[in-house]
């Protein structure tokens, strides 16, 4: 399934509006039929004005926990509050919901870009006995965070077995 451009979206709005089924338009534009009556929808209530943001918007932590709250406290249907804050598709939500459930209701931000290696500061030929003592307790340091980090992904990994077992 392609993604729409900018004029494929308008145009397909505008054969909808001039009576085009949605089933036509469905093999016509190659999408599915609840993508486009979503994207008819949110025209009708957004404007055409919603269609030009940019690729890979980024939401602010409290614009989805306040979507998320509406759907999980609110019981409101997360198809009309992915209309009524205008994302792009009701799937976005769908998808920060299940992250939020898989985090323990927690939204954890993704980290974007390539990721980096921490600096490790590497010996001297001719360090003083000051300079040693701080490279090492640095050093140290650094691989008490690293064991840190490895036994709670270890716990993190265990309870989900645990609980996957459970389930069974």
């Amino acid at each position: 399934m392609s993604k729409l451009s900018y004029e494929d979206k308008i145009n397909l709005y505008h054969d909808y509006k001039e009576g085009s089924s949605i089933n036509t338009l469905s093999r016509k534009y190659n999408k599915r039929k609840s993508g486009i009556t979503y994207l008819i929808k949110l025209i009708d209530i957004h404007g055409f004005d919603v269609l030009k943001t940019s690729r890979n918007k980024s939401y602010p932590i409290t614009f989805k926990h306040d979507a998320i709250d509406r759907v999980l406290l609110n019981k409101e249907p997360v198809w009309s509050v992915s209309l009524d804050i205008g994302l792009s598709s009701d799937g976005m939500l769908q998808n920060w919901i299940k992250k939020y459930k898989e985090n323990g209701y927690n939204i954890v931000e993704r980290k974007r870009g390539r990721p980096t290696m921490p600096k490790v500061t590497k010996k001297k030929e001719n360090e003083t006995k000051d300079e040693k003592i701080k490279r090492l307790e640095e050093e140290n340091l650094y691989l008490k965070a690293e064991l840190e980090y490895s036994k709670k992904l270890r716990d993190v990994v265990q309870a989900r077995k645990n609980q996957q077992q459970k389930k069974k």
